[in-house]
């Protein structure tokens, strides 16, 4: 092609770079070998991945992480629908992410090629938008546009096809400028209602959540709480925004949540949801807070209000960040019966929240007595990541997120995210620590991404409580059909020799007395650039709470 001229594959890349894109996690296909032929003389890193469904976890625990979306890029037909674990996750978590899918020749099309499958069949009902790059003058244009529908109102998950033939034509290499994105903000009408709202409730409640936030965004909001006496809980898997500290943080809402959040949303007189909605798991499968009756007012850039469900008295249409903006010029009179309600949730928080002794006592090995030795030795800006089963409530009970973004889950309850996201999470902090809780369960689903982490140097620590079986599920089975367990039940190998195959620190842990060595060995080798991982042997049906 003329030296004036690039491939619109190249130009892929140069464009992903001039959004500010980092690094992109990859399965490697024929399909695009153009765009992987432009990533290596790239600034942006290129994290080769074993699995396409970690690759896919990865770009969107970095889509959390971060302000930009996470980007993972797989081939045509298996990559693809590998992929779509990751895809639903973003959709449902309201994740910024942008999955690239190289597809067959453009000639090839409805004639059954080699993995030939329809994107938009597949991801329309999925993703925010399905595109298709057909014209190869469109590609930096198909990337902006894909950034810009990953970011703006409801963040979530944008899929480009990328037929192999199109990416290889000649482009001119002009790079189409950044969309920009709208913030919303509170309106005067939106000011004064909620202002008022706020100035007649004895008993209001703030509940926080989403991935649309920024550091500075969450630090002036919970001074503005503190400042008023206000609480604040927290979505589900969405700790830290208000920090663990917090004495306006008074605990999670969702699935599992304390006892002292259970009753918390019909005893409120306000509630005034950030950045989330009234959705299925916080209101218990659409049963609590459903009186219309009842004052809700919901700060979301969805006009949709997609997921809510409930009483709606006021939206107030804005992201996290510009909401806040507003919010703490409302300089509001501190009332006695804010104070009291806030400390008496504070108080139930801080009881349910403090670790037992972390003396380890006789016999076997229990999670209790890891969660209290493991929190003594974590740094202030520490993080967790986990995906789905009974153990995550270990994390949600103790572990003491203090910042956004520093508790990186999947609220659709994906298994298999834990090591995926650990290695994204350390990959874009390497001076954090990060720890994983994972289940023995879905620790295997993704474990592979260890030699991930080994590649390129990411170094967790994953602490895999294996209790023998999928707990989330045998638990709903002893209700439904006490004592007739069956499909729920493991027989494990030894996860410490797995880590150590990988290049890792690993060390097996039956007994109570061993758990604080293991602890100081396990971080000894991750300031050393290991990973750690720890196989942490419990009872059956020892449960957080």
């Amino acid at each position: 092609m003329p030296a004036s001229e690039i491939s619109a594959g190249h130009v892929i890349v140069k464009s992903l770079a001039a959004h500010g894109v980092k690094r992109v996690y990859v399965v490697p296909g024929e399909s695009f070998l153009d765009v992987l032929d432009g990533l290596h003389d790239s600034p942006i890193d290129t994290v080769v991945c074993r699995h396409e469904g970690g690759a896919a976890y990865m770009a969107e625990a970095d889509g959390k992480l971060g302000e930009l979306p996470g980007i993972a890029m797989v081939t045509r037909g298996p990559g693809a629908a590998n992929a779509h674990v990751g895809l639903h996750t973003a959709w449902q978590d309201s994740t910024a992410m942008v999955l690239f899918v190289g597809l067959i020749p453009f000639e090839h099309r409805e004639k059954e090629a080699f993995q030939e499958f329809d994107p938009k069949a597949w991801f329309d009902t999925g993703a925010k938008r399905v595109m298709i790059l057909d014209h190869p003058e469109r590609a930096s244009e198909v990337v902006a546009e894909a950034m810009f529908a990953a970011v703006s109102g409801r963040p979530g998950p944008v899929v480009v096809g990328l037929p192999e033939d199109i990416i290889t034509q000649p482009n001119d290499g002009i790079i189409h400028p950044q969309i920009p994105v709208a913030q919303g903000g509170m309106t005067v009408t939106d000011w004064k209602a909620l202002k008022s709202a706020l100035m007649e409730a004895e008993r209001p409640l703030f509940v926080f959540g989403g991935n649309d936030w920024t550091d500075e965004g969450a630090d002036t909001f919970t001074q503005w709480l503190e400042s008023h006496n206000l609480p604040a809980a927290a979505e589900w898997r969405c700790e830290g925004t208000v920090p663990f500290g917090s004495p306006s943080y008074v605990g999670p809402l969702g699935y599992g949540r304390p006892q002292h959040t259970h009753e918390v949303l019909d005893g409120s007189d306000l509630l005034v949801f950030v950045g989330t909605v009234p959705g299925d798991v916080i209101t218990d499968g659409f049963t609590a807070r459903q009186n219309w009756e009842r004052k809700n007012f919901i700060v979301t850039i969805d006009p949709s209000l997609r997921g809510r469900s409930g009483p709606v008295t006021h939206q107030i249409v804005a992201k996290p960040d510009v909401f806040v903006r507003d919010l703490v010029r409302m300089d509001l009179p501190v009332c006695d019966s804010w104070r009291t309600w806030t400390n008496e949730l504070r108080a139930k928080q801080v009881e349910f929240s403090t670790p037992p002794s972390a003396e380890p006592g006789d016999g076997q090995a229990k999670m209790a007595t890891m969660m209290a030795n493991l929190v003594k030795r974590l740094d202030e800006d520490a993080m967790v990541t986990f995906g789905a089963g009974e153990h995550t409530n270990w994390a949600h009970r103790y572990f003491p997120t203090n910042g956004y973004a520093s508790m990186i889950s999947a609220r659709n309850g994906s298994m298999g995210y834990s090591v995926p996201s650990a290695v994204a999470a350390s990959l874009q902090y390497p001076k954090r620590q990060v720890i994983s809780i994972a289940g023995d369960g879905e620790f295997l689903m993704n474990a592979q991404e260890l030699a991930t982490a080994k590649q390129y140097g990411a170094t967790p620590l994953i602490i895999v409580m294996d209790n023998q079986e999928y707990g989330t599920i045998r638990t709903h089975q002893e209700r439904a059909y006490p004592k007739r367990v069956s499909g729920t039940q493991l027989e494990n190998p030894d996860f410490a020799l797995f880590a150590q195959a990988f290049g890792g620190f690993g060390i097996r842990v039956e007994k109570d007395t061993d758990i604080p060595g293991a602890l100081d060995e396990a971080f000894e080798a991750t300031e050393n650039g290991q990973f750690a991982l720890i196989h942490l042997i419990v009872e059956q049906r020892v449960k957080a709470y």
